[in-house]
C-alpha cells in the first residue's frame, strides 16, 4: 500500500511530488526547506532554517504515522559547507539521541537563493 502525504504546497502538483510517501513501514520525506506559507523562514540563518525544516519533517512523519525516533537516515544539502556547525547543531538537537545515518554535502544552489539548507529523511516504523 502506497500512501502519499502532502503539505498543500502548490508546487507539489506542479512538479509531481509528495512531502512524504509511506510504503509499508517505510516513510521517505522529500527534500524539505524552511519555507512556510510560501516564505523562507530564517533568511541568512542556517541554524534557524535547519530547525524549521526539521519541524516540517517531523510533521510529515507524524502525518505518515511515524516519529522522529523512527528516522534511520537524513541527508542535508547546504549551500555553504563552512556553516556546517550551525546546521549540525540544529540536527543534533533533534537527533542527538536517535543518531540516524546522516550525510551533509555542499551543493551549488537550492531552488530559492534564500535557502541555505534542504533536508531529506527516511524512517522505518517498527
Amino acid at each position: 500500500m502506497r500512501r502519499l502525504i502532502g503539505s498543500g504546497a502548490p508546487w507539489e502538483v506542479q512538479v509531481g511530488y509528495s512531502r512524504a510517501v509511506r510504503v509499508g513501514n517505510v516513510v521517505q520525506v522529500a527534500g524539505t526547506t524552511a519555507t512556510v506559507n510560501g516564505a523562507v523562514v530564517g533568511v541568512n540563518d542556517a541554524y534557524e532554517q535547519t530547525r524549521v525544516a526539521l519541524e516540517i519533517i517531523r510533521d510529515a512523519l507524524e502525518d505518515a504515522g511515524a516519529r522522529l525516533e523512527d528516522v534511520v537516515r537524513t541527508r542535508m544539502f547546504v549551500t555553504d559547507i563552512a556553516r556546517w556547525q550551525e546546521v549540525g547543531r540544529a540536527h543534533g538537537e533533534v537527533f542527538g539521541d536517535i543518531r540516524p545515518a546522516a550525510t551533509m554535502v555542499q551543493v551549488a544552489a537550492l531552488i530559492d537563493p534564500a535557502h541555505l539548507v534542504e533536508i531529506e529523511a527516511e524512517a522505518i516504523v517498527s
